[in-house]
């Protein structure tokens, strides 16, 4: 069914935009998680080294100009709002400073493409808890679809792949390796609780359908699905392998060149630059490999494109476009899960008494 709507949220993860900001972000990320306070020093480090300043605000707040001149272009009169998760503006804030606007029904934009908790149940949480913060009267709001098969944002990344190969060394771009990245999670939070036909691992499965699209738009037939930015304990089992660890194996196979496309992430934020960008790059540099990483999709205008053609399948009926086989899904009202719960974690077993 069509959904009115007289606004756009874009909703993210937040980030400091301040030093004195960092440990208050960083706590309120893992509040609840038990994380020791010696790595969330650890991890502040990591954004000391940019001056404490993560660029996660000022590249969607781009993303969001490129989505009103994109918008303004096709005549959709829509204003385009931003919320945070962790960090100012947030959420439940922006959500007060709809309903003062007179805002009554808003589509919701997420800046993850993914299924599983983290990447749609969370944010759905997050539509739920802004609205439960303002109370009676909250903007109606409809968390838009899985956008992970996208053929905007394939072709955005493949053109991406495409420059970095040409950022390698002339004789050593024939035998490059491309090597994918998103972010790691716990295994048991990659098991779904949808349906068995869907064979849970949503998260996982998208990733590795979107890898795969990016590959076959480039002309690669071989290619690796890794993992980066891991922060559980190291008993609790998270995908892998690890960016780095897989560097040091393909070097040992007489890999001496690499494309690294995270192919998980929409922006150029803090993991991307830290994980990627230095720990990986160094790590290639010490095992003598040619490294470029492609270019995330955030600043390239096809994205603002996709919010653009997401939002037409609600106010328009436009056809919903999709390249891939494995099952994506939404939207959903005012933070409700989807019908066939796809993204909501394992239930745990009822112990016998």
């Amino acid at each position: 069914m069509i959904q009115a709507a007289e606004a756009l949220l874009l909703l993210s993860f937040g980030g400091p935009e301040r030093p004195e900001d960092v440990m208050p972000f960083l706590e309120n990320v893992t509040r609840g998680r038990g994380v020791p306070r010696e790595r969330l020093l650890e991890v502040a480090e990591h954004y000391m080294h940019f001056g404490g300043v993560s660029p996660i605000n000022a590249l969607n707040r781009d993303i969001i100009a490129a989505v009103e001149a994109e918008l303004a272009s096709a005549g959709i009169d829509l204003p385009v709002y931003f919320g945070n998760r962790n960090w100012a503006p947030m959420a439940e804030d922006t959500v007060a400073r709809m309903a003062a606007d007179g805002v009554g029904s808003a589509l919701v934009f997420p800046t993850s493409a993914w299924g599983g908790y983290s990447g749609c149940l969370q944010y759905q949480e997050d539509i739920t808890r802004a609205r439960a913060a303002f109370g009676a009267g909250a903007p109606e709001l409809v968390k838009l679809r899985q956008y992970f098969d996208h053929p905007l944002l394939i072709d955005a990344f493949a053109d991406a792949i495409r420059a970095a190969v040409q950022e390698l060394p002339a004789d050593r771009r024939d035998g490059a390796r491309l090597v994918f990245t998103a972010h790691s999670i716990p295994v048991s939070a990659d098991t779904t609780a949808g349906p068995p036909a869907d064979g849970g691992r949503l998260y996982s499965r998208q990733v590795a359908e979107a890898a795969r699209l990016c590959a076959a738009a480039t002309g690669f037939t071989d290619y690796d699905l890794v993992w980066q930015s891991r922060s559980g304990p190291p008993q609790v089992p998270w995908l892998d392998p690890d960016i780095v660890d897989h560097l040091e194996d393909l070097s040992g196979k007489g890999v001496e060149a690499v494309v690294v496309c995270p192919v998980g992430f929409v922006s150029d934020h803090l993991e991307v630059i830290w994980d990627l960008d230095n720990e990986a790059k160094d790590k290639a540099a010490e095992l003598g490999m040619a490294f470029a990483r492609a270019a995330t999709p955030g600043t390239d205008p096809r994205f603002a494109q996709l919010v653009v053609e997401l939002i037409r399948e609600h106010l328009a009926a436009a056809d919903v476009r999709r390249l891939g086989d494995v099952p994506g899904y939404g939207c959903t009202r005012n933070g409700a899960p989807c019908a066939i719960d796809c993204c909501a974690p394992p239930r745990r077993p009822v112990p016998a008494t």
